[in-house]
């Protein structure tokens, strides 16, 4: 991670080395907390945020759905994002991770008179899953970590605590040799990987499971407006494991991981094991969205 010069904290940005909280943060010891990940790209016309009104409407969501009161307002928070990359000196494209949490102030479970604090960073950031990944394909594991069911937790809030879950995932996968993990519900169908959605491709069709079990994608909505606008056929229905083998493509879609083809799940090597037609289609288009080169899809860049 490369520092930036200031992340803004309650208000006021602060020099990214004193950007820290006390060691009884409420958030730190019980995990009710609330973020979102943002991408900000380098276009021809200067620094954009990529749909910052919808990232940011989705983690006032998730402050809701985990009754945490935001202090500040949308307008707030999306004018706190734009500040801070004016005033911070970027030269390549931009991760942004706003984050509402519990501060210092009380113990214990019931957590509504704890302080509410707001901070938001940004830093420069590549790849997530790598550009090799983004060119030839990674290899995925179904995980032995089921996603979180809806029966137990809030599947909706991009809620710090949920991401336990997908961190082992995340581990597991990486100590067996893999890049990455895809995870199964509670009934055994794809949900969605550790921190993206997942597509196939079959007989031309793209398809993709409900959001029964996932966060609610923006990058996965994303693709699917841009894939239907280019004339695929898109389907919302579940996926089993054995479906995924063999499939002809299949992706993962997300703000860090943007549209990464998958080569090989479980040693089954998918399609022609590496990025297929659809993926390597959807994936220049969906670039040229966040860079500013489709003009039918400008509306969703904040230009800095």
């Amino acid at each position: 991670m490369k520092k930036a010069d200031t992340i803004w904290m309650n208000g006021k940005l602060i020099p990214w080395d004193e950007a820290n909280v006390h060691v009884l943060t409420h958030t730190l010891h019980y995990g009710n907390g609330v973020f979102e990940g943002t991408r900000a790209y380098k276009t021809d016309k200067g620094l954009a945020i990529f749909r910052l009104r919808d990232h940011t409407k989705r983690l006032l969501n998730s402050a809701k759905i985990t009754m945490i009161k935001s202090p500040y307002t949308l307008e707030e928070l999306e004018n706190a994002q734009i500040e801070l990359l004016q005033k911070n000196s970027f030269e390549s494209n931009v991760y942004i991770r706003p984050l509402i949490y519990l501060g210092y102030g009380i113990m214990g479970l019931y957590h509504v008179k704890a302080p509410v604090e707001v901070a938001i960073a940004a830093w420069e950031w590549g790849s997530y899953l790598g550009d090799d990944g983004l060119e030839n394909g990674i290899r995925v594991k179904i995980s032995s970590f089921a996603r979180n069911s809806v029966k137990s937790t809030m599947g909706k809030a991009k809620a710090v605590a949920n991401y336990l879950n997908s961190q082992m995932a995340k581990f597991e996968a990486l100590e067996s040799g893999y890049e990455e993990a895809l995870l199964l519900d509670d009934e055994g169908f794809i949900a969605e990987g550790s921190g993206e959605c997942f597509f196939i491709v079959r007989d031309g069709k793209i398809i993709t499971p409900p959001n029964d079990n996932s966060l609610e994608s923006i990058t996965q909505a994303t693709v699917i407006e841009l894939a239907q606008k280019l004339g695929y056929t898109v389907e919302h229905r579940r996926i089993t494991r054995d479906e995924v083998y063999i499939a002809d493509e299949a992706f993962f879609t997300g703000t860090a991981a943007e549209v990464t083809p998958v080569r090989e799940v479980d040693a089954r090597i998918i399609g022609e094991g590496k990025r297929g037609p659809v993926t390597e289609h959807l994936q220049k288009e969906y670039f040229d969205v966040v860079y500013g080169r489709n003009k039918d899809f400008e509306h969703y860049l904040t230009y800095i």
